[in-house]
């Protein structure tokens, strides 16, 4: 059963948030915003944040900045990531991980399922990881984002989580770059 180990410590990780959207600011970006929040009151540093439009190389570069950057372990996208000719950050995406963490979509759907039904097909909500970095891609809603961040995110980015978390990992992601091709 999964649970808090209180005799481990908490370990904050730098997460970056990037809101995809064509008609968005920084200034009415609720999804975005929920995010900021929410990995702050969890006691990790929002290392950056930012907006770009539904364009796959604006996205992919941002991501692969990021990923790149290291001071930023995580990296979460908000937005694009449904079914309509400007929804493309899955395509933006995707092709950049090393590794594709298909679980984080199935258990998405089932938390989303619970909460909007059969409508949870619409998304295509995805994580993996780039560079040793774990990049996170949500739909633009601040529901979907809540419940992201609420029912996966908020136990799998903490140490204390058992018994397993991703933060345990991660001096280990880039395990196949230290052995070489």
């Amino acid at each position: 059963m999964a649970k808090i180990d209180d005799s481990r410590p908490f370990i904050p990780v730098k997460i970056a948030v990037l809101t995809v959207s064509d008609s968005r600011r920084l200034e009415d970006d609720k999804s975005g915003l929920t995010l900021a929040r929410r990995l702050e009151e969890a006691g990790h540093v929002l290392a950056a944040r930012d907006i770009v439009t539904d364009d796959t190389d604006k996205i992919a570069a941002r991501v692969r900045g990021w990923a790149d950057d290291p001071g930023i372990d995580v990296v979460i996208t908000t937005g694009g990531t449904g079914f309509t000719g400007r929804d493309v950050t899955p395509e933006a995406i995707i092709p950049l991980f090393d590794k594709q963490m298909d679980g984080f979509s199935e258990v998405f759907h089932r938390i989303s399922y619970d909460k909007i039904g059969t409508s949870t097909i619409q998304s295509r909500a995805t994580g993996g990881v780039i560079n040793a970095t774990y990049v996170f891609v949500l739909p633009g809603s601040p529901g979907a984002c809540k419940d992201a961040w609420d029912g996966i995110l908020k136990y799998q980015l903490d140490y204390r989580h058992m018994p397993c978390n991703f933060i345990e990992i991660m001096p280990r992601l880039d395990e196949h770059l230290k052995r070489g091709k």
